[in-house]
């Protein structure tokens, strides 16, 4: 969103694909998702995010053939502070979190397939800002339920119109 401070306290639903869309990260088999050593590594990138962004915690996730879903909560650090000094490191946005996740778990999978400096990722992502109740359990519940939908999915590559 347009003038947002994307380091600001809340939480946000992420969406993060690969490059060109493709199905590198594992399958969906009879409605459950079976990750590659690929969409491990990316799994193990998002838990480990938490270790270098002091200030962030996790939420519903979920790794799909060729893009990922997220929830990060950025903690609002000022509350409950009392007399306690206030944290020196660098608070990261949005934005920056997603680049670590993006850089490392590329990192790791290029190794793997021996092609260093290859992009995994699009270089942008989808993000919405979670305001309430309702629309934090509509996305849970979204992101949970993402491979049962997968035959029908946008980003499933057999979905896609192929042009005349």
């Amino acid at each position: 969103m347009k003038g947002y401070d994307y380091s600001s306290p809340g939480y946000y639903f992420v969406t993060v694909c690969t490059f060109r869309h493709r199905c590198i990260l594992g399958d969906v088999v009879k409605e459950n998702m079976i990750l590659s050593k690929y969409g491990h590594d990316v799994e193990y990138t998002w838990y480990d995010l938490p270790k270098h962004n002091f200030h962030i915690a996790l939420d519903q996730f979920i790794v799909m053939p060729n893009h990922i879903h997220g929830i990060i909560i950025i903690k609002d650090l000022s509350v409950g502070a009392g007399s306690e000094p206030a944290p020196t490191k660098k608070q990261h946005g949005l934005p920056e979190i997603i680049r670590q996740l993006q850089t490392f778990s590329a990192r790791r999978i290029n190794q793997k397939r021996n092609t260093i400096g290859r992009p995994v990722w699009q270089r942008n992502y989808y993000d919405h800002i979670i305001r309430n109740e309702g629309s934090l359990h509509r996305i849970r519940e979204y992101i949970i339920y993402n491979p049962l939908k997968w035959e029908s999915d946008k980003e499933n590559p057999i979905n896609w119109k192929k042009k005349p």
